[in-house]
């Protein structure tokens, strides 16, 4: 295996102008290095590639993933593999694809490779490797980094000769037959073991500092999954199986003359006699005769998860743990630039400090979004190449949000985490659309992105209610759905929220938000009503007060408007509605079809001439006689304007 050394670093970070070089060979310049082969190491390459950028990628081990060829340990990933979601627009089945890196090859999607909800881990190492061979990425393998590395290993936890980590244990269910053992933890790792015995044991216990928190309760994906929660049955059935809260930094194992595994304090330990051996050590059960965990165990094992390696660091790069409960992952800034550090960046699992049990940063199918916005701000800060945006007329504006928060999945994924920024144009007459930004810097969006918003903004984001989940809380509450529009801001499942701002929210009022919010106050806000099929398309539900309040913070008519009433608002109002700017006053008017004047004749805006026979015994489609000789003989009349108030018209 041959040594690296990199002076600046892009590895499950990423850095920007890095001196690399491999022992005994010349020193090369590259100019972004990116540690490690796994999913966010080759998604942050796919991009490299694709922007024809010099970088070179180093993987320690032969071949790529090489975390998936050893865990999870029983193999059943759980992230989930949709194969049908009844449409067939591949942006929106990636909400529901949670192992597929970004990719224009449609070879790499990850259905063709396994058709399990929860595939096999082994699927994902072959899927990784054909990512990076047929993508053709610029990966070195056998390459250990050295001076500088990004790692993590399985946290330790209670360190002690008789407890066996789950990087080790045995995975043969036949190896625990017969036997009574304790599982220190309470994550995906630690029922995922117990599932794998559940049925072979005596019994089971498992043991941890904090409370079961079930993903489907809590939304963060990170929590216990359904798949892995047998032992909950059991516990809670009372099939001698049980789960106990305490503190592992007090307890301690002890391995008495037949074997057998006991639980006692600290405390205990501390205080005993070392030369009486081990019968001089007291159990909690000498002091109370019915604690909890009196009975012997056979094995013990750890499943308490892991943490960051910060010890590899060099001091110069001032890489530091986070504080509280993301102590296990390094501090980073929300652009996922090292706080220590300028231009290194963290990427992947690494980076969920940033949403920790907010939101998917520390899974595939959200980091791959965030490893694509990091790239975007690398190629505006290093290249000149400003953020990727479409300039659409005003007119667009509810059609365009209508269509994103249908169909994106980066927004529907990493939910308030990255949002859809639309930058106004003067006078609003048309704007600017941006995908999938970062909000944790919004304040630097200028800056950042190469656009500018002088003129207002939106903020397209999604949400959970806030009295959705929490302590205490039953998610199954009897009418929790909220389906009238009026009451959209009192929605509890995701659904798109809309913040519109006169001018870019500053640093202090980023810093000064009120507690729980993405975003500082706007403006105006508006809920897009939760949708049980998430399908936000209702005409009056969700597309009507969407455009009202679009209307209301721009001043301006949104409606698109054929000639004839274009017509009548130039002798009515000083100031014409876009469309009509836009298509009538520059002889363009509407492009007709049949569904547009079935539309017209049902909204009162044309009389109904498909059963009016203008031309004696001719059928109405007769192609004898110009247009203009009809319309010459027959007039239309102008209608009032009723239908402008008529809700049902105005879409």
């Amino acid at each position: 295996m041959a040594p690296a050394v990199c002076g600046t670093l892009l590895g499950l970070a990423l850095y920007a102008g890095s001196v690399c070089a491999v022992s005994g060979a010349p020193l090369l310049y590259q100019d972004y290095c990116v540690i490690g082969a796994g999913p966010a190491g080759l998604q942050a390459a796919y991009f490299l590639q694709q922007a024809g950028r010099d970088y070179i990628v180093f993987e320690r081990s032969h071949a790529p993933g090489s975390f998936f060829a050893l865990y999870p340990r029983h193999r059943k990933l759980i992230s989930i593999n949709k194969q049908y979601t009844g449409k067939s627009n591949s942006e929106f089945n990636l909400r529901h694809d949670w192992n597929s890196l970004l990719s224009h090859d449609r070879r790499l999607l990850f259905r063709r490779y396994s058709r399990d909800f929860f595939p096999n881990a082994d699927t994902m190492v072959r899927y990784l490797e054909d990512f990076a061979s047929l993508l053709k990425l610029q990966v070195q393998y056998n390459t250990a980094i050295i001076h500088l590395f990004v790692g993590c290993c399985w946290d330790v936890g209670s360190q002690c000769e008789y407890v066996e980590g789950y990087e080790t244990v045995s995975v043969n269910p036949e190896d625990f037959a017969g036997q009574t053992v304790l599982i220190l933890g309470r994550g995906n790792s630690a029922f995922e073991t117990a599932e794998n015995i559940l049925g072979v044991t005596n019994f089971i216990h498992m043991v941890s500092r904090s409370r079961v928190r079930l993903s489907w309760a809590t939304h963060y994906v990170g929590d216990l999954r359904a798949i892995n929660n047998g032992l909950l049955d059991t516990y809670q059935l009372k099939s001698l199986d049980g789960l106990l809260e305490g503190d592992l930094e007090d307890l301690a194992i002890v391995k008495d003359k037949k074997g057998k595994l006991h639980i006692t304090l600290r405390f205990y330990l501390e205080n005993r006699n070392i030369s009486a051996g081990i019968d001089s050590i007291t159990l909690p059960q000498d002091e109370l005769d019915n604690f909890a965990t009196r009975a012997p165990y056979d094995r013990v094992i750890r499943c308490l998860g892991w943490k960051f390696d910060f010890s590899i660091y060099n001091r110069s790069l001032r890489m530091m743990p986070g504080k509280g409960n993301i102590k296990k992952y390094p501090q980073i800034k929300p652009s996922y630039e090292s706080k220590g550090t300028q231009g290194l960046f963290v990427l992947g699992t690494a980076s969920h400090s940033v949403d920790f049990r907010k939101s998917a940063g520390g899974f595939i199918h959200g980091f791959r979004y965030t490893i694509r916005a990091v790239h975007r701000l690398l190629e505006n800060r290093h290249h000149g190449v400003p953020w990727p945006s479409t300039v659409y007329p005003i007119t667009h504006l509810t059609n365009s949000i209508i269509k994103r928060v249908n169909e994106a999945s980066g927004l529907y994924q990493m939910f308030s985490v990255l949002a859809d920024i639309i930058l106004l144009r003067e006078n609003a007459t048309a704007f600017e659309y941006l995908e999938e930004y970062p909000i944790g810097v919004l304040a630097e969006l200028e800056m950042q992105t190469g656009r500018k918003a002088g003129s207002g903004l939106f903020v397209i984001i999604m949400e959970y209610g806030r009295n959705f989940s929490g302590a205490d809380k039953d998610v199954f509450y009897y009418n929790r759905a909220v389906g009238e529009a009026q009451h959209a801001w009192q929605s509890n499942f995701l659904h798109p929220v809309i913040y519109y701002y006169k001018s870019l929210p500053t640093e202090r009022e980023m810093r000064l938000r009120p507690p729980d919010w993405p975003l500082p106050r706007p403006d105006a806000i508006h809920h897009i009503v939760e949708d049980f099929l998430t399908d936000w398309t209702a005409p009056n539900a969700h597309i009507l007060p969407l455009r009202r309040f679009l209307e209301n913070c721009l001043s301006t008519d949104l409606r698109n408007f054929f000639a004839e009433s274009c017509f009548l608002f130039a002798f009515t109002h000083q100031k014409l509605p876009p469309s009509c700017q836009q298509g009538y006053v520059r002889m363009q008017g509407l492009v007709g079809s049949q569904e547009l004047r079935h539309h017209a004749v049902q909204a009162g805006l044309l009389q109904d001439y498909t059963h009016t026979d203008f031309l004696g015994d001719r059928p109405p489609d007769s192609h004898d006689g110009s247009q203009e000789q009809l319309m010459r003989d027959h007039g239309i009349p102008v209608r009032p304007l009723q239908h402008l108030v008529n809700a049902k018209d105005e879409l």
